[in-house]
């Protein structure tokens, strides 16, 4: 398993101002990362074990009243896709009471704490949604305004989304939920030639203009160094991110789930104790082209275990190279879904189908044995077959940008 490097807490706070806002399709501009020398090739699949709630007010306005009111308030009501939060368009997706994001450079996969839907202001997706467009809305705004000396700042970025979903959440709105929150952002560093083996001698990431320079202090040549890709892992409760390496079918990394107790995971929002400048672990993980990266609601990790998931995740791409998925078709009541940011064609999508689709025939399975089983029967509670739960799953690869 590659070296991660774990980070409790954020070195700086981030700013309100915006320099870097949403494209005019409302998504955000992957252009602040013009100069990153990788990019992940991404693909989103969903179940939800219920239909999504639509998103209330101001999110999304309620329909007009009157046929003197503006159109545009009727027809933004029936667009269950298309949510507001301060004018700006909601980034990602719902699934239940998830959320998902996917993008170049950046995935994430939040889970809402579905008890919030017994609650009458209870909407635990809007506040899944939420902290995702906020964390992910910080994340491009703070590396445009670094410019070339980017360096990310995971927790500060968390931290912010936190903040500003308790205030658009708050009064006079009132809703009410939590979260868990999961995200992996890429990024890199530069390794001497004759460290590049090495995960031990260049854990930091370097910006395009910081001096590289070998153990014995002199300037290193360009031809001496190489680029190395890194994800910066943040999590914070029981979703999960995985880095899977198909060449040699193995698990690279995994996030650490974190709990209260048991079926409690930490998480954030209304009455909750958690924050991320408190309780957000990042580990810098290094990772190689190739390698694929999983975001992914505990509706995957309760119902498939890690070799599971790994071997699923290598068969599909394996099968897609072959070429064994012509006419491939979601089952299930799934729901397949591009991923942002101009995705390759369809490898993604695939790979996160049939993870989505293994867990998801495991959850509806009375008679399975699952990995939510087993920790029930260990913490002394009767418990049979899988776990039907909302499952999410973003898969990127990771490519070389340029030619």
């Amino acid at each position: 398993m590659a070296l991660a490097i774990s980070l409790y807490a954020p070195s700086t706070t981030i700013s309100s101002s915006s320099s870097s806002g949403p494209d005019e399709d409302g998504r955000l501009d992957p252009s602040v990362f013009s100069k990153h020398p990788f990019r992940f090739d991404t693909g989103i699949a969903l179940f939800a074990k219920r239909t999504p709630r639509p998103f209330p007010p101001p999110f999304l306005s309620p329909p007009s009243g009157s046929f003197s009111d503006p159109l545009s308030t009727h027809d933004r009501s029936r667009d269950r896709r298309r949510a507001y939060v301060g004018g700006q368009l909601i980034q990602g997706l719902t699934n239940g009471d998830d959320a998902v994001f996917a993008s170049d450079y950046f995935i994430g996969a939040n889970d809402g704490v579905g008890a919030w839907s017994m609650r009458p202001r209870g909407h635990a997706g809007l506040w899944a949604r939420l902290v995702l467009h906020f964390w992910a809305t910080s994340m491009f705004e703070d590396a445009a305004r670094q410019g070339d000396v980017y360096r990310p700042d995971p927790v500060a970025y968390l931290q912010r989304a936190y903040e500003q979903t308790i205030e658009a959440t708050g009064p006079p709105n009132d809703w009410q939920g939590t979260t868990t929150a999961a995200g992996a952002q890429l990024h890199y560093r530069r390794l001497n030639s004759t460290s590049s083996n090495s995960t031990n001698n260049n854990d930091e990431p370097a910006s395009s203009t910081t001096d590289d320079r070998r153990s014995s202090g002199k300037l290193a040549r360009k031809d001496d160094m190489q680029l190395q890709p890194l994800v910066y892992v943040t999590n914070l409760g029981d979703s999960q991110v995985m880095v899977v390496r198909p060449s040699t079918r193995e698990m690279v990394y995994k996030s650490a789930e974190q709990w209260h107790w048991f079926d409690c995971p930490r998480q954030l929002g209304t009455n909750s104790p958690d924050t991320p400048r408190e309780c957000a672990v990042v580990d810098i993980v290094p990772i190689r082209e190739g390698d694929v990266v999983l975001a992914m609601s505990d509706g995957v990790i309760d119902n498939l275990w890690a070799h599971e998931i790994v071997d699923k995740v290598s068969e599909s791409l394996e099968r897609w190279e072959r070429g064994d998925v012509r006419g491939y078709r979601g089952a299930g009541g799934g729901v397949l879904v591009s991923g942002d940011c101009g995705s390759s064609s369809g490898m993604m999508e695939y790979v996160a189908a049939e993870l989505m689709e293994a867990a998801r025939a495991i959850a509806v399975d009375p008679f399975a044995e699952s990995p939510f089983m087993e920790h029930a029967i260990e913490e002394g509670l009767a418990s049979v077959g899988g776990k039907l739960d909302d499952i999410s799953v973003v898969a990127a690869i990771c490519r070389r940008n340029g030619p």
